[in-house]
């Protein structure tokens, strides 16, 4: 056809072809490059647009224009003769094929590089129909943080529910956050296909969400949106989201195309948003944290009282407040109870409601005094983490079951387990440092530690436990250094300030201690590490009337046993009955303040009690016949193993119990194996336990006497080293 004839006589073809192979040469150089330059995602559909565009007045020019040695001439004004001179023609179908071999080998080379080096999961090996909800970005006020993560944390949850869809856990996508890292990568790090991220903007009652899936592989927008409506229908806009997303990866959603995936179990939007402010603050365990995400969750169930989630959350919240010392266990217990009967009714099947529940019925009954069988709460755990494995409350639960039930070692495997499911957690990298602590493997404990608080920096316990690997490795200055670095993250928490108090004081630092006791006394006058520190501060200061009343204070003033601070009370009160021979007055006077607090056969004895009676065998060893000494030992003992309280836990009390029981060699295998060979930092105020009456022939032993001046000599040096470094730390501000 003259057409075509024409076209291949202007040189068209050669120009289109020569075109499409450098056009498609640099779209590929250009859309792997901008990603690692970090440019936006736009850039990358942008090279490709222009590219595309760019074909048809390249073509057009072709058409009008020619190449000829004496440069580019309109088509008119070319003359036959020159014709045949042109140099379009044979270089250009050089250039052309030249191209095409460039793009094969450079396609070649870099795709082998990026999948050596730069993808460690290849494509090959990650599920199509697996994505990743990042946080999304806030544009609104700083404060607004807390809805942009809980709106892309609800689509995730939704988005969990799709069959066959992959979903990275929560808080590994959120580890991401704030990081200058590419798509591609994050996507490497957790193993998925597709990515979907997104903004917030809330200014009065309205909202503007944008939503994009991307394909990690080359940077491709699957499917994107964008959203601009009131709060109201904020619930909407998650599930259209959901199904879209859920519909791109997947050839099957849910069936029905109007069944609605399950968000939170809530449609007002005035209480979700409360409920995403608590989920903030609860996830650091701080006292502000905890305190915050109290508030908050009761507001939200204010208004809307049949929100489950915000139930559930409430009670994993009142968990924490007894492990971190807000609230005690005989007041939480039976709330923590409650609120999760309320949850079960409406949803029996409910993984995490149906953990705490279990949990906490147990220790509740032993609280009480009540008998109780650990390794039915460890099995009835371990079915519900089967049950549901990517849950992490239960498998926490399980853990402190198996602590409990003195099987330490069976915690690392679900720790381990779970942690392989979502790599990025703080919070399982933090109870897997305290599971190897446990165990006393400090080099894991502390790796542990340290990149939980790489995740998440704001966490206190988790410098904490760190102090006390550093007490065990006998670094007293580190000990300090590290609960200072949690009372700058938590200044609220009184028991920080009080654990240096206190650890000052066993060192004789009083004047130092005091700076920090001021700070308990000034904000939790009547804590139990309050009460904990007068009695120690007193004990430093050799003031015996001091101790002594500071004993009886805490005993007529109902102090609970958290830091020993009751249990302490007890024992110093009874060990100064035998050095006064009054222990039967000493005796009467706890028994008028705390009636049954001597009960050792009683059915239901408080565990607060159950404490007292153990420090109490000091003043039995020389009071009571002998055979009522050991009957009410080995009572005490199975008690303890019954309440997880196990003899083999503690190896003062290993060591007592021989010493008790008249094996002697026993008791000093014992503290020479397992006491004097750690540091005296984790275990000041010794010398008040050797000086009690059962370990007279135990002291009697060269060897326990040598230890004995070893671990003087240590404390000295640890009492001038602590001191110099709360000195220079003064001295600098």
């Amino acid at each position: 056809m003259p057409i075509f004839a024409e076209l291949r006589r202007r040189g068209v073809f050669r120009v289109v072809a020569a075109y499409l192979v450098a056009g498609w040469l640099l779209t590929e150089v250009l859309t792997t490059l901008l990603p690692t330059l970090g440019a936006p995602a736009w850039a990358e559909r942008a090279v490709v647009l222009i590219f595309a565009l760019g074909l048809i007045p390249a073509a057009a020019l072709s058409w009008f224009y020619e190449l000829t040695p004496d440069g580019i001439k309109r088509e008119a004004d070319i003359r036959d003769e020159d014709r045949t001179r042109r140099i379009g023609a044979r270089p250009l179908d050089y250039v052309t094929i030249a191209g095409v071999v460039l793009l094969i080998v450079f396609v070649g080379l870099f795709s082998a590089q990026r999948t050596g080096e730069e993808m460690p999961v290849t494509l090959a090996a990650v599920d199509l129909a697996s994505v990743a909800v990042l946080p999304f970005d806030n544009l609104s006020s700083e404060d607004e943080d807390y809805f942009s993560e809980g709106l892309a944390e609800t689509l995730l949850h939704m988005l969990a529910q799709v069959p066959r869809l992959k979903v990275a856990a929560r808080t590994s996508s959120f580890a991401f956050r704030g990081q200058n890292k590419s798509i591609r990568e994050i996507a490497s790090a957790l193993g998925v296909a597709h990515v979907l991220e997104g903004s917030v903007q809330k200014s009065g009652n309205r909202v503007r969400i944008t939503a994009q899936l991307i394909r990690a592989s080359d940077g491709f927008h699957v499917w994107s949106s964008s959203y601009d409506r009131t709060l109201d229908d904020i619930f909407a806009i998650q599930d259209e989201i959901a199904r879209k997303v859920g519909a791109e990866l997947t050839a099957s959603l849910l069936g029905a195309a109007n069944e609605r995936l399950g968000g939170v179990q809530t449609n007002n939007p005035d209480a979700y948003d409360l409920y995403l402010q608590a989920r903030k603050e609860h996830v650091t365990y701080s006292y502000g944290g905890l305190r915050g995400a109290e508030d908050l969750l009761k507001g939200a169930l204010l208004i809307d009282p049949d929100f489950t989630e915000a139930k559930t959350e409430l009670a994993s919240s009142y968990i924490r407040q007894v492990e971190t010392g807000l609230r005690a266990p005989a007041q939480a217990y039976p709330e923590i109870r409650a609120i999760t009967a309320q949850v079960l009714e409406v949803e029996p099947d409910n993984v995490v409601a149906n953990a705490i529940h279990t949990y906490v019925g147990v220790l509740n009954r032993a609280l009480a005094g009540g008998t109780v069988d650990l390794n039915d709460l460890v099995s009835r755990l371990e079915a519900l983490v089967a049950e549901a494995p990517d849950e992490v409350q239960p498998c926490i639960l399980l853990v402190r079951a198996y602590q409990l039930a003195q099987q330490d070692e069976r915690a690392i495997a679900p720790l381990e387990r779970a942690l392989a499911r979502d790599p990025f957690n703080a919070q399982i990298l933090y109870e897997l440092g305290s599971a190897h602590m446990r165990l006393q493997d400090y080099v894991a404990a502390r790796d542990a530690l340290q990149r939980s608080l790489q995740i998440e920096s704001a966490q206190p316990n988790a410098y904490v436990l760190l102090a006390l690997i550093s007490a065990q490795e006998g670094d007293g200055v580190a000990y300090v250094r590290n609960l200072l670095d949690a009372l700058a993250v938590d200044p609220r928490d009184q028991d920080l300030p009080g654990l240096i108090a206190d650890f000052l004081y066993q060192l004789e630092l009083v004047d130092e201690g005091d700076d920090f006791r001021a700070r308990v006394v000034t904000i939790a006058p009547t804590s139990e590490i309050a009460y904990r520190t007068e009695l120690t501060r007193a004990l430093a200061r050799g003031d015996a009337d001091a101790a002594d009343r500071s004993a009886r204070r805490a005993i007529e003033d109902g102090v609970e046993s958290r830091y020993f601070a009751y249990g302490g009370a007890v024992q110093h009160l009874l060990r100064q009955a035998i050095v006064s021979d009054s222990i039967p007055a000493e005796e009467a006077w706890l028994e008028a303040q705390n009636p049954g607090i001597f009960d050792i056969d009683g059915e239901s004895v408080p565990q607060k009690y159950r404490m007292a009676q153990g420090v109490a065998m000091d003043a039995w060893y020389v009071s009571l016949p002998r055979e009522e000494l050991l009957r009410r030992l080995d009572y005490l003992l199975q008690l303890g193993e019954q309440m997880g309280f196990g003899v083999a836990s503690d190896p003062f009390t290993r060591m007592s119990v021989h010493a008790m029981r008249g094996e002697v060699q026993a008791a000093v295998q014992v503290a020479l194996d397992d006491i004097f060979s750690h540091s005296v930092a984790g275990s000041l105020g010794w010398e008040r336990t050797f000086e009690q009456a059962q370990f007279a022939e135990v002291v009697a032993d060269p060897r326990i006497q040598a230890a004995m001046q070893r671990w003087e000599q240590e404390e000295a040096e640890l009492r001038e080293s602590v001191a110099a470094f709360l000195a220079d730390l003064q001295s600098h501000g």
